[in-house]
């Protein structure tokens, strides 16, 4: 096992009508800047709790931040920060509302020319505060609630990246599983594949004796299983709500990686695609997957073979076999609760799609868990998502 600190700051409040305990968690005379996405917490009643548990405090919104928050976007809502003297951001939606909020918390104490710098140059180096934030969490999916972990997307250069920093965990994340009765499909469906391959870019990797860890990861991997038919069937069925929604915080909170190995190789290059074609995040990934095992089957083959047996109950003796069925189980998990795989599946292909091999190599980066895939790589993944 490798060597690990964890330390995660976040109070989580969970269950039925836990919106209401915001007033418990909020310091007497904030001044609350409530950020949110398209507007569907005005449709599905989540605005009109909100608002109704904060009476008595100051609040101004700023409404608007995209499914892949934009820069442009944020540094707007980080001038009203500043022209109304918030001390507080609450985000209310989805991941991505609370990865546009954690950008904004931490833009707003930059000093520097160019606030993308904390994507570029690393929120080690250039993120020292950050505004406090806390969320009331719509869309279970990214595991931002219970993390320091933010994804940009700035159209304009064509880049979607990452940044973490303690500086931006969220101080609480209230979390109603009622909330998400309203979500349309696709997005129930792009949350599930989002939280289970979060866990796989942390578990599909190499074996550095981290038994807890693993069967903690095959935990959240099983029970996604088990719950995501539950939820098609039955939109309403509040346990299975539930327990989607506390899958994708586990996946994503620390827990499981402590002293293991992590890949996001599908993630980086899904980000590529994202940008490129506009593609929602899961969808890419869905994609990705299945290719990176296919490309990365003898590097990863202990923990597929791991996890064929684990996940799957596959008992094939021959090793390549079980790998091929671990590979088709998990595409027909996809494809069985409506996650296309291919590229073909939205009229892409190889060809179309290999700019994101030029973007990943033209600002250096080395992807996977031994940081040995490079351009040639990323565009042999890419040829095996036809």
């Amino acid at each position: 096992m490798n060597n690990f600190t964890f330390h995660n700051p976040t109070k989580i409040i969970f269950g039925k009508n836990s919106i209401s305990q915001l007033k418990t968690v909020l310091d007497p005379g904030s001044k609350i800047l409530m950020t949110y996405g398209g507007g569907s917490i005005k449709r599905n009643g989540v605005y009109d709790q909100v608002t109704d548990a904060l009476k008595k405090y100051s609040i101004h919104e700023f409404g608007g931040i995209e499914p892949n928050p934009e820069y442009e976007t944020c540094l707007k809502a980080a001038r009203v920060v500043k022209d109304e003297g918030i001390d507080f951001l609450l985000s209310v939606g989805g991941g991505s509302v609370l990865d546009g909020t954690k950008f904004i918390a931490a833009s707003t104490y930059y000093t520097g020319k160019d606030p993308w710098d904390i994507l570029t140059e690393g929120a080690q180096k250039t993120v020292k505060k950050a505004l406090p934030i806390g969320c009331v969490l719509t869309l279970p999916a990214t595991g931002s609630e219970m993390n320091g972990n933010a994804v940009i997307s700035r159209r304009a250069r064509g880049e979607k990246l990452a940044f973490s920093s303690p500086h931006v965990y969220p101080r609480f994340s209230i979390l109603d599983p009622e909330t998400t009765y309203s979500l349309p499909e696709r997005q129930v469906i792009n949350g599930i594949v989002d939280a289970y391959i979060h866990v796989i870019e942390q578990y599909l990797t190499c074996d550095v004796h981290t038994p807890l860890q693993d069967r903690q990861a095959e935990a959240i991997l099983i029970t996604l299983i088990e719950q995501a038919p539950l939820v098609k069937e039955n939109p309403r069925d509040y346990n299975a709500r539930a327990n989607i929604m506390w899958c994708a915080t586990q996946a994503l909170n620390g827990t499981i990686v402590c002293g293991a190995v992590e890949d996001w190789t599908t993630h980086r290059i899904g980000h590529e695609l994202t940008v490129l074609h506009g593609l929602d995040h899961a969808q890419t990934l869905a994609i990705i997957l299945p290719a990176v095992m296919q490309h990365q089957r003898e590097k990863k083959k202990d923990k597929i073979l791991q996890y064929a047996k684990r996940i799957w109950g596959i008992t094939e003796s021959d090793p390549e076999k079980a790998i091929d069925q671990a590979i088709e189980k998990t595409v027909s998990f996809f494809n069985s609760i409506g996650m296309p795989t291919r590229l073909q599946d939205y009229k892409l292909t190889p060809d179309s799609c290999m700019t994101a091999a030029d973007n990943l190599a033209r600002r250096g980066d080395i992807l996977g868990e031994h940081k040995d895939i490079g351009k040639k790589e990323v565009q042999e993944i890419l040829r095996l998502c036809a």
